[in-house]
């Protein structure tokens, strides 16, 4: 299930958290960031990239079109994937991206984790959640030390995925949140 959890950065007291879909976009859209739900398509369990681009291309082609980003691929992290752990600690420390970084979960989950305003924003993002970080948000993710996430990636220039390090060490000190 969806969650997401509002901390305070300096003492990680928590000071907001829901399972309501609805509450967590209106919390986090004053932040700029963009939360709803997508029906999940009917796959089976490890359907290939161009089968989960094509249950969604409806919904993709809107998003596509109101956001005019370029185009979209799926990405898909599973506990037997050779380089998991070296993946998974690419994106654990805080760090921005010099584009929005969008992301449906068709499969699996994970966890977006902002730092604005002296807040930490937890959304931990399940199988039918659409999120997008805006740019130049401090954030980091995490899929979990057993990670299972197939989702659909949407950008307008790859390189602006480029991780760029803030050199804080406030990822290791707040936990995130699991459903």
């Amino acid at each position: 299930m969806s969650l997401l959890t509002i901390r305070d950065a300096a003492t990680g007291a928590e000071t907001f958290h829901t399972q309501d879909a609805a509450k967590m976009a209106e919390a986090l859209a004053p932040i700029g960031v963009r939360f709803e739900r997508w029906p999940v398509a009917p796959l089976p369990e490890g359907a290939e990239a161009d089968a989960v681009l094509a249950a969604y291309r409806p919904q993709l082609d809107a998003f596509l079109r109101e956001s005019k980003a370029g185009t979209a691929d799926v990405i898909r992290l599973t506990a037997d994937h050779p380089q998991k752990d070296a993946i998974r600690a690419k994106f654990l420390s805080e760090h921005i991206h010099t584009e929005d970084e969008v992301r449906f979960f068709h499969e699996g989950a994970g966890n977006f984790v902002m730092h604005v305003d002296g807040k930490i924003y937890d959304a931990h993002c399940t199988r039918g959640d659409l999120i997008s970080v805006p740019a130049n948000t401090k954030h980091w993710f995490d899929a979990g030390e057993i990670p299972h996430v197939t989702a659909l990636r949407v950008f307008t220039d790859t390189t602006g995925w480029t991780p760029h390090y803030t050199g804080s060490d406030i990822a290791a000190r707040i936990p995130v949140s699991v459903g």
